[in-house]
């Protein structure tokens, strides 16, 4: 499996592209604030021929470039009904203050083709099969991408900007809540195994195992849970 991931814009948004391998179709993930240069270069390097657009959410760090790059290359994108209108009026998402010094730069609106993310949806796109895990808190649209153990690789999480390597999405944004971020963290992140790859919306990639040992939020949850009475989920990829 071939995964090309750089950070790109004022907000240093990750951006992945994800093929088989290289000169195949691929997957774009979270095309955010100036992303398109850096898609193209990764597709001219890898000799890849992108086929979606798929996004964690709709803050405009992470879906700025998605009308450029959907146009580019004449493919649809997909997002979580929640968080569609943000591609269209950002301000709404993030905020007037920190949104506003951008947006005489931002391509802002959507591409031909959206199509509506479900939770548990199988996408079968460019050779691979993405599980969708609907996943609020940060916004009331975001989502995680899963991705099952393949033969080069352990099993992969995108996860946008639930998790982080020690860290979690902000939720004093529109649309983010703290309980329901905690309760996306326990329902999605915790029943995975220790080796999936944790590849986030921003910062170094982790693994699950690393925050479940490390990471305040993700041990917060499993004690509540704990607390609770309740065992633990047996552990799975995605």
């Amino acid at each position: 499996m071939l995964i090309a991931g750089f950070p790109a814009g004022a907000w240093g948004t990750n951006c992945y592209l994800v093929a088989p391998a290289a000169g195949e179709e691929c997957v774009i993930i979270d095309p955010g604030h100036q992303a398109a240069p850096g898609v193209e270069e990764a597709v001219r390097k890898h000799r890849l021929k992108p086929v979606a657009v798929v996004l964690t959410h709709g803050h405009i760090d992470h879906v700025a470039s998605v009308v450029p790059v959907c146009g580019a290359h004449d493919v649809p994108a997909w997002i979580h009904p929640d968080d569609r209108y943000m591609m269209s009026d950002p301000e709404k998402g993030i905020g007037r203050t920190i949104g506003m010094p951008l947006m005489g730069e931002l391509t802002v609106g959507e591409p031909a083709d959206v199509r509506e993310l479900a939770d548990g949806a199988k996408l079968d796109l460019a050779g691979l099969r993405l599980t969708v895990a609907h996943a609020p808190g940060h916004t009331k649209g975001s989502v995680a991408f899963g991705l099952p153990e393949a033969a080069d690789v352990p099993p992969v999480f995108f996860s946008g900007d639930l998790l982080f390597a020690g860290s979690v999405g902000r939720t004093d944004l529109p649309g983010g809540d703290t309980a329901e971020l905690l309760e996306s963290l326990a329902r999605v992140c915790l029943p995975l195994d220790d080796s999936t790859v944790v590849l986030a919306g921003h910062g170094p990639q982790t693994t699950i195992g690393q925050e479940r040992a490390t990471n305040p939020y993700l041990r917060q949850v499993a004690a509540d849970r704990q607390g609770r009475g309740a065992a633990d989920a047996p552990r799975r990829g995605m």
